[in-house]
Order: structure tokens, then sequence, then C-alpha cells
């Protein structure tokens, strides 16, 4: 028997039994179009996130007081006295800027009867540069704002909608922080979600201001110091510049650094190896559905070779080798499977198309990325899965007696 044969066969007998062989595609069809959209939409969310962060800048890090790799007792703050000694060309030639930042979570925000919590952040004029901020409308803060202790904010284009349902024309209008008014001057323009939440769901106050009316913060201490290298490859200098400045300025030993110093790079893997893991977990899940199809394929399949037996019995009686049954009906259980894994693969494109439609309306746009690796990866696995689940089937067929398959009734 050839394949052309065999494939010819297979569809007729499927053909034969048009309500169950789509029964038992479906099962198929529903775990190939899980795999799919489950791995698309992970793919999507990845991209998305890595994607927003590296468009923070590939050249900036993070200093942060406190080292998860080193057992301390006594832990020195960072402070702006640390930030100006990185800021000091000498010191660090591969530092381009820094910009010393404090920072409130949940703090209220209120303007007439509409009010919200949210982020806020006490900042220097320098930070709008590190971070690449700039305003839709107004100005930024300012050293003067600094040091005046101005009572003035920019605000968040999330916070916008929250407080005036509109982000156009609120220069001038003037909101309450935990109770105290501040004067709008400005409103960022729209940047999305970063490594550290939504960039529009923030308030921006003059340091000064924030450390001695809302947050309260000791004269010099900080909570996060932002530098700007001076390029993508200078990042492990400026690294090496900063850890020996801040060693030496709080007396610790290499290997007990009081403070760290992360970069978007150390971001992005985490987040990367996160997401990735997160991904295989869904992959994983959506998986138990072929697995369950594949068993609906071998019950299918006995079934077919009980209904048949003295078709086998005769084919064999006139013939017809084991080798040619076993193949028709491993053609007809991959047959199942490949129409099912076809099927599977245009229903997956489409439910993830639909989520990515879903959470765009939704505000949360990301675009879930059907990749050819998933889909030869759900093609040949359910390939696999009607040989796997059909050999013992065909086997049994193609291991009958004809005399016996004959007397079957």
């Amino acid at each position: 028997m050839t394949i052309l044969q065999a494939f010819i066969e297979a569809l007729e007998s499927l053909n034969s039994n048009k309500l169950r062989s789509g029964l038992t595609i479906l099962g198929i069809v529903i775990g190939v179009a899980a795999v799919i959209a489950m791995l698309a939409i992970g793919q999507g969310a990845q991209n998305s996130i890595t994607g927003t962060i590296s468009g923070i800048g590939t050249n900036l890090l993070f200093i942060f007081s406190g080292n998860d790799q080193a057992e301390l007792r006594n832990v020195r703050p960072l402070t702006l006295q640390d930030a100006a000694a990185i800021a000091d060309p000498f010191q660090a030639p591969a530092v381009d800027a820094v910009a010393p930042f404090i920072q409130g979570s949940n703090i209220e925000v209120a303007s007439g009867g509409e009010q919200t919590r949210t982020s806020l952040g006490g900042v220097t004029p320098e930070y709008f540069g590190v971070r690449n901020y700039n305003v839709a409308e107004g100005e930024l803060i300012s050293e003067e704002h600094v040091l005046g202790r101005a009572s003035v904010a920019i605000i968040g284009v999330d916070v916008a909608e929250k407080l005036f349902s509109r982000t156009e024309g609120l220069v001038g209008e003037i909101i309450r922080i935990e109770g105290q008014p501040f004067r709008v001057i400005g409103v960022l323009e729209k940047k999305g979600g970063s490594s550290f939440g939504s960039q529009d769901d923030i308030v921006l106050i003059p340091m000064t201001t924030a450390r001695t009316r809302i947050i309260r913060r000791s004269a010099d201490r900080v909570d996060i110091i932002l530098v700007q290298a001076a390029s993508a490859e200078s990042v492990p200098q400026a690294t090496e510049e900063i850890s020996s400045i801040l060693r030496s300025r709080h007396r610790t030993d290499i290997g007990a650094d009081d403070f760290s110093v992360l970069s978007q790079q150390d971001f992005l893997q985490t987040v990367q190896t996160i997401l990735g893991v997160f991904t295989i977990f869904l992959g994983g899940i959506a998986a138990i559905s072929l697995l369950v199809g594949g068993i609906g394929i071998m019950n299918i399949m006995l079934v077919s070779v009980s209904e048949r037996t003295r078709e086998i019995g005769l084919r064999k009686a006139l013939g017809a080798r084991k080798r040619d049954i076993l193949t028709q009906f491993l053609t007809e259980s991959s047959l199942l499977s490949l129409i099912g894994g076809v099927i599977g693969i245009i229903l997956g494109w489409l439910i993830a198309y639909v989520v990515g439609q879903v959470a765009t309306a939704t505000g949360n746009a990301f675009t879930p990325a059907v990749g050819l690796d998933g889909i030869l990866l759900a093609t040949i696995t359910s390939t696999i899965i009607g040989l796997f689940f059909g050999i013992y089937p065909a086997n049994r067929a193609a291991s009958l007696e004809p005399v016996e398959a004959l007397r079957y009734e």
C-alpha cells in the first residue's frame, strides 16, 4: 500500500464517521489553540514590558541603599553628598548626569470633588533629563523651584484624567497633596508602564518641598540616585566608578557594599527570566489539553478497530500485510491530529488577536506575538501525539488473525 492510497482510505474512513471524527478533531483543536494563544500572549507581554524598559534608556543606572548579596548591620543611607560626589567628572568621568530622588507611595491627591492615590516623587531639575521626561504642556521644575521650596507640581496624564477628566489646559490649576495646595505647572507626556509601574500615574514636586512637607526626609537623605552613563558601552565603567566612590564614602570593603547599583540590563534580564518562566508555565498548562486530545484519538481509534474487525480480517485474507494495516490506521490517527492542528493554529491566532484588541481597548496595549516557533511546536506536537496514541490501536488491528477477525461479530 502506497502512502497516497493510505491517505485516500483514511479520508474515506473519517468521512464515513463525520460526527465521531469531528469530536476527536475538536480535542486537538482546543489543545493546539490553547498552546498557540498562551505562548502568543506570554511572548507579547514580554515584548511589551521589555520594550518599555529598554525605551527608558540602556545607559541608565539605579543606586539603592542596602545590598541583598551581603549581610550588613549598619547600612548608611544614600545622601545628596553621595550624589554630588558621583556627579564629579574627575571622580566619575563615565557619568553624564546624576539625579537624586525621594519617593512616596499611596499619596492622596485631590482637586475639586475628585481625589486619587498615586506615587509622589521629590526631584531636582536633572531628573527630567536622566529619565527622558518631557511635558506635553507647561514647564519643568527648575532650580528656583527647588531653592524656594515652591508649592508647584507636575502631574502624569493618568492623574490628570482622574482629577480633571482631561489632559490639556491644566497649567495653573490647584491640586491638594495630602491636604496642602500645589499649583500645576506642567503635564507629563504619556509614557506608559516601566519596571517601576506606570510612568503616567505620578506627581512630581521639588525635592526640598517633598522632603519638608510631604514625604519627610532628613536634610540630605535620598531614596534612590539615578545615574545616566555617558553611553551604553560605558555602563560597566560607570558602575565601577560609582561603587568605588560609595565604598570610599561609606567606608565599606569590596564584597560588603551597603548599596546596590543596578542597570537597565539587570532589570531586563530579571523580567525576561520571570516572564519566560511564566510563558512556559502557560504553555505547559495548555499542553495538557493536547494530551487529552491525544487520549481521545486513541479511544476513537480503538473503537474503530473494534467496529472494523471483519474488514481488517477480509483485507488480510486478500493479501494485505501487517505493515499495510498498521500504515492505514496510523495515517488515520495522524490525519486527525494534523487537521486539528491546522484548525487549532488558526483558532489560536484569532484568540490571541482578540485578547490584543481587548487589551488595547482597556488601555493596556500589547501585541500578542504568534511566533513561527510556537506554530511549529504545536503542529509537530499534535502530529507526534496522533502517531503516539495511534500506535497501540494500529498495532492491535495489524496483529489480528484473519480467521479470528472474519469470525468476529
